[in-house]
């Protein structure tokens, strides 16, 4: 029985169409909004290709729609300036670092000698973000800013990484953080330089061994 004031749902007649429940009404807008994403992320794929074989200069929005297989209007439905699409792109690699990377809680070492991973996940996000890097460091480039406190967020996280492990005496109290924050940085950054010129550096081998050594280099020295 109805509550007081609440309609009863009439049924329908013989032969009359029923009137559709909430969620079948649902459906088609939820296709048009699947199919949308997927379009998204196919131009984002094809985006991060280019990028990474021509740099931004030498990628237009026109050679991305047709490598993709969407209209102009169609892509700039998505993104509305190669600037957007650019910033999309940093947005899909920051993503990755922030779900497979834990460089402020997770142990330094360990986290360093994962990144090659990165390299068999996403090699375009790789490519792509090196290429960007080089092509922004002037400061009236697009994607300075945004690089540069990209940059300086990374230095934090590290060195806040290594000033926790030092107040837990896990590091050696004398080491600087910030400088060798700049180091880890500068070495994963130049690491991802090199395999875009020679893709065949066995790079697990490569970041084990830094690592290592410079697992031995913040430890605490040895009383004896």
């Amino acid at each position: 029985m109805a509550a007081p004031g609440q309609s009863i749902p009439r049924a329908s007649a013989p032969g009359e169409p029923s009137v559709p429940r909430a969620s079948a009404r649902q459906r088609p807008y939820e296709t048009l909004l699947a199919k949308g994403e997927d379009r998204r992320q196919r131009i984002l794929g094809v985006a991060e290709r280019l990028l990474a074989r021509n740099g931004w200069r030498g990628t237009s929005l026109a050679q991305i729609a047709r490598e993709a297989g969407v209209s102009a209007a169609g892509l700039l439905h998505h993104f509305e300036s190669k600037e957007q699409l650019l910033n999309a792109v940093l947005d899909a690699r920051d993503e990755d670092d922030a779900i497979h990377a834990d460089y402020q809680s997770g142990d330094l070492i360990t986290e360093i000698k994962r990144v090659p991973q990165r390299f068999d996940r996403a090699p375009e996000l790789v490519g792509t973000f090196t290429v960007l890097l080089v092509e922004n460091i002037a400061p009236e480039a697009p994607l300075h800013d945004r690089l540069h406190k990209r940059y300086r967020a990374a230095i934090d996280i590290l060195t806040g990484n290594i000033e926790a492990g030092q107040r837990r005496g896990k590091y050696r109290p004398d080491c600087d953080a910030a400088t060798k924050a700049v180091e880890i940085l500068a070495f994963i950054n130049g690491m991802e330089t090199l395999w875009l010129l020679d893709p065949s550096i066995p790079l697990t081998e490569v970041f084990k061994g830094y690592a290592e050594s410079l697992g031995r280099e913040i430890e605490p020295r040895s009383s004896t």
